[in-house]
């Protein structure tokens, strides 16, 4: 199977029970953003969160994702964390910083095929930002979640991935 259709070319690490988020390092290559829509499905189904509410994270996902690959370096690494008492789901795409040039495979598009994604991002999304650190810059956006199931708290890895790792998480210095 190649990596455009198996999610395991990405790397996961399980949040334990609580608010922390799940994450996974995605191979900077231009079928993250599609790895990256199928890990989403996967986790919001694993949540409970309806179908519509799921459609719109998967544009967002998809945003962050692919801006990441255009427009920066790697690594790329891509957050979920489950709505909680305030039913919102935050997403977070890290990346190792801007890339003096766009991708080569982004690179033939044409212009009128650039700059729609932070309007389709600032349309869904109750709040968005961006957090600068060193040697990072994460793209962040919080959705209202609908079709939450309040008691279930499911793992928050679904499927099998080939490889678990340990991602470090830098202290916030502004609400997600």
């Amino acid at each position: 199977m190649d990596a455009s259709t198996d999610i395991s070319a990405a790397r996961a690490t399980d949040a334990p029970a609580g608010d922390l988020p799940c994450s996974w390092m995605l191979p900077h290559r231009p079928e993250s953003a599609g790895i990256a829509r199928r890990i989403t499905s996967s986790v919001l189904h694993g949540w409970g969160i309806d179908e519509e509410t799921t459609d719109q994270v998967l544009l967002v996902v998809s945003e962050l994702v692919t801006n990441a690959l255009v427009h920066a370096l790697p690594p790329i690494t891509l957050h979920l964390q489950r709505p909680d008492f305030d039913a919102t789901l935050r997403i977070e795409v890290d990346d190792g910083g801007p890339a003096e040039t766009a991708g080569a495979w982004a690179a033939s598009c044409t212009p009128e095929e650039h700059g729609r994604g932070a309007g389709i991002i600032a349309l869904l999304a109750s709040a968005h930002g961006t957090r600068i650190l060193p040697h990072t810059v994460t793209y962040w956006a919080a959705l209202p979640a609908a079709g939450r199931c309040p008691g279930a708290r499911p793992p928050c890895a679904q499927g099998s991935y080939d490889a678990w790792i340990s991602i470090p998480r830098q202290e916030q210095t502004e609400p997600l």
